[in-house]
């Protein structure tokens, strides 16, 4: 998995975690009148976090009370750990539940009843938080587990095979994406192909010879084809 984390429109993807099929019916409707894409739903701790990891939508509502022995903190807890962003949406406002609410990071809690239009802008104003404070940041997944790294601590992408590192000053990340695939991810303003099997951050760079680049004291080979587009890159005509 390797996923941008940015502003987008409202044709995020929302998954729906709700014991009462009726309401999740109702906010099912309502997200998708608003523009929004509801790629699934549960209404039980362990068919959610299965579905979730699979479908990786980019926000998921989740009801505190839920079918099950697991409740919706547990299972916005797990969602921590995989920095999988979410919503509470629920009628729960004990002073109990909301001291445990507090041990997880929400992006926000919309009690219910709620209207559309106000499902709708609590949506959209934690999204819009949500991006703002994260930046260039992205979300991997590497030996089997999740890593948010900024863009910016990228040196450098090598090819290998049908896989793809991601190489940072303290550690090297396996991807099991193509370098071409991993590159269409990053922010192009950051980052340039300088060979067939290389992708570097401009800001690294150290040095430029005829056929290859200094990146971090790390010789990278620069092809003949990609020298025009790395003076374009750098500002050099």
């Amino acid at each position: 998995m390797l996923r941008k984390i940015e502003s987008l429109p409202n044709n995020i993807s929302i998954f729906i975690v709700e014991d009462e099929p009726l309401i999740s019916a109702t906010i099912e409707t309502a997200l998708r009148k608003a523009g929004f894409r509801v790629i699934g739903d549960s209404d039980n701790f362990e068919d959610a976090i299965q579905s979730i990891k699979s479908l990786n939508p980019d926000l998921v509502l989740i009801d505190i009370q839920l079918e099950g022995h697991k409740d919706g903190i547990q299972l916005a807890q797990e969602l921590d750990t995989i920095f999988t962003p979410y919503l509470y949406l629920t009628s729960q406002t004990d002073p109990e539940t909301v001291d445990r609410v507090k041990n997880t990071n929400p992006l926000g809690y919309i009690v219910k009843p709620f209207t559309e239009a106000g499902l709708r802008s609590n949506i959209e104003l934690a999204w819009h938080n949500y991006s703002k404070d994260q930046g260039d940041f992205i979300l991997i997944k590497s030996s089997g587990k999740y890593f948010r790294i900024n863009q910016k601590d990228i040196l450098y992408l090598k090819a290998f095979d049908n896989y793809c590192y991601v190489v940072t000053k303290a550690k090297e990340y396996l991807l099991p994406h193509t370098l071409k695939h991993t590159y269409e991810q990053l922010n192009n303003e950051l980052f340039v192909k300088v060979h067939r099997s290389y992708v570097v951050n401009i800001y690294y760079i150290q040095s430029i010879e005829k056929n290859k680049i200094k990146v971090y004291d790390t010789d990278i080979p620069l092809s003949a084809s990609q020298k025009t587009n790395l003076r374009i890159k750098l500002g050099y005509t």
